[in-house]
Order: structure tokens, then sequence, then C-alpha cells
């Protein structure tokens, strides 16, 4: 499996991306850097929803696609989008790539769960 693709299209929040040799599984993680977002790498999460033929992908960004350009890296995660999880969660704004949005600063665990699985049993 490829580490790093290249973004063949995008249109709106759909962003296709090309992979030689390999695809990355459905709902994997991506990350490609947008400077429309904020400055720092890797910055935007897209995540595989399709396989189109035998290499590429179709994602859907979890941010603004706005200033991404065909030809622009993408790095392969090879994991799911998590969330952070716990007791230092409770009380927290999170977004859907599991950051702090509520300005109370970092999240004080390293234990996460991939948002795509079974949900727990109504005892746990």
């Amino acid at each position: 499996m490829s580490e790093f693709g290249k973004i063949s299209q995008v249109i709106g929040p759909v962003v296709d991306v090309v992979f030689e040799g390999g695809l990355p599984e459905i709902y994997t993680a991506l990350r490609v850097t947008n400077i429309a977002v904020n400055d720092k790498e890797w910055n935007l999460v897209l995540e595989v929803a399709q396989h189109l033929g035998e290499n590429t992908v179709r994602t859907i960004a979890m941010d603004s696609t706005e200033g991404l350009v065909r030809g622009a890296p993408v790095k392969n995660t090879g994991s799911m989008i998590s969330m952070p999880v716990g007791r230092e969660t409770l009380g927290r704004i999170l977004n859907v790539i599991g950051e702090p949005v509520d300005q109370a600063g970092e999240i004080g665990t390293d234990k996460r769960s991939p948002i795509h699985k079974l949900a727990p049993s109504f005892q746990e």
C-alpha cells in the first residue's frame, strides 16, 4: 500500500486521490496540507468513502477544500479517524476529528477510539 498519493479532482467536499501501488481501505483517514484552513502541515483530514477503479479513492473532506489543487501530496495515515475517550472528555466540545474547540486547552488523555465501530452495549 502506498504511503502517499496525489489529488486528482476536487468537487466541493469530495476529493479524489490517486495512489500508485495499493489503495487505502474504506474509512481510512488521509491528510493533506491546505493553507486555506491554517498554516500547519497535514492539517486537512480526508476520509476514504469509495474505491474508484484500481488506483483512485473518493474521499470526504472534514473541513474546507477551498485552495486545494490537483497534484497536491496526500498522506495515508493507515488508520481511521479517532476521538479521545475517557473521563477527560466529559463536558468538552470536540470537532469531527477529535480536536477540542471549546478553548479549554488540550484534552489530557492518550486513549482514543475509532469513529466507525459498534456502539457499546447499554450496560457499558
